[in-house]
């Protein structure tokens, strides 16, 4: 299981956030989960260790907000991640 605290929903922003960051390595897990076609209720359980049997739309939705965001990283989010800071 990842060490990750998360929400039931992760973030609908247009840029990268805090919560974004703290949660890049679990983002990669969802998407490499994906990529094995693993079942979503497994990935949940040992990833956020929620019961899909005990809250099914919970970890569902927990699971599918989180996917959307992983793939948002992949499509436009990491970009943010290459831009300069400011310290």
């Amino acid at each position: 299981m990842v060490d990750v605290q998360f929400h039931d929903c992760s973030p609908l922003t247009d840029l990268v956030n805090a919560y974004d960051e703290q949660n890049l390595g679990l983002y990669l897990c969802l998407l490499q989960a994906e990529e094995e076609g693993a079942n979503w209720r497994e990935v949940v359980a040992v990833l956020f260790g929620l019961d899909a049997e005990r809250e099914p739309e919970r970890a569902k939705s927990v699971h599918d907000s989180h996917l959307a965001r992983a793939h948002w990283m992949t499509e436009c989010g990491y970009r943010h991640l290459l831009e300069p800071r400011m310290h």
